[in-house]
């Protein structure tokens, strides 16, 4: 009895028309897509065939990526290079989990992830910068900021958390700061994770009715969305302010994650001219109708 694959070929074989055999091919791709353990798993699940093959390419492209991203951070490693990422964006906007894939299977020894907590009696009265300075990469080091000194810039403000001052004194400051530290040989990347109302109230749903999600939630989380026209007001201060020609701001739109996840990945790996980077058999051109620099005209999340 031959195979499905050999029925496909003899069928080929026989078909003059282009579009028949472009179909042929494509039936054969995604039939390669359904011969792995976790494809297999997931058609036991009874999910829909176009779903499995729509995860299944997504995993199989993100690690392709991860390999690359190895790559990048051996020759950060090698080169005695100093990274930094930011990652902000709006409560729920995927942020943790684009960082965790990321760094899935980075070396732990030459990244680090910054999730500070809110700050000491003792910070509070230092200098704003001061407790984000003893977390900067060091040389060959990348260092992935789960939100960052922005904090500054949108919470904090929105939520009343710092005076008018205080605020008014980091917006003029933060530029300076940046090109000192670019200046200085850091590799500065500013990621917005941009998710629209409706998406940032159903994964708050989500959270809230998946037990092992309920860590995520906090008081600030739950104000966000009575908050969302006073942050957006912040978020566009922000990017006016911040957004400069040595430093922009990257919009990751994610209200689809998975997509964000990628062509986030895709964005850093562009920016860097790494040792054996494999450009001929990997897309990494990012989609910019995903990930864009910051524009007042093309960016909303409403």
């Amino acid at each position: 009895m031959d195979t499905i694959y050999q029925n496909l070929d003899k069928i080929a074989k026989n078909t003059e028309h282009e579009e028949d055999l472009g179909a042929i091919l494509e039936i054969k791709n995604e039939l390669s897509l359904l011969k792995s353990k976790k494809g297999l798993m997931q058609l036991v699940g009874k999910k829909r065939i176009s779903r499995v093959i729509k995860d299944i390419s997504y995993e199989k492209e993100l690690e392709s990526l991860q390999v690359e991203l190895i790559k990048l951070q051996n020759w950060i490693y090698d080169n005695n290079k100093r990274m930094m990422i930011i990652f902000e964006g709006r409560d729920a906007a995927g942020k943790g989990g684009a960082i965790k894939r990321f760094t899935q299977y980075l070396n732990p020894r030459k990244f680090r992830v910054v999730a500070l907590q809110k700050p000491t009696e003792v910070e509070t009265g230092q200098f704003y910068f001061q407790r984000y300075f003893s977390h900067l990469p060091n040389p060959g080091e990348i260092a992935f900021f789960d939100r960052s000194w922005y904090n500054r810039a949108i919470v904090e403000p929105a939520f009343k958390f710092c005076t008018k001052e205080q605020y008014e004194k980091f917006i003029r400051e933060v530029p300076e700061i940046e090109h000192a530290l670019i200046d200085d040989g850091i590799i500065l990347i500013k990621f917005w994770f941009s998710i629209n109302k409706a998406t940032q109230k159903a994964r708050f749903k989500e959270r809230l009715s998946n037990p092992l999600k309920h860590w995520k939630l906090s008081p600030v989380d739950e104000k966000a969305q009575e908050l969302w026209d006073e942050v957006t007001q912040y978020k566009e201060e922000m990017f006016s302010k911040t957004h400069t020609g040595f430093s922009p701001w990257i919009i990751v739109k994610s209200n689809d994650k998975k997509r964000a996840r990628l062509e986030a990945i895709k964005y850093v790996l562009a920016q860097v001219n790494y040792s054996e980077k494999d450009e001929e058999s990997i897309n990494l051109r990012h989609d910019p109708e995903i990930v864009e620099r910051y524009h007042r005209r093309t960016h909303s999340e409403n």
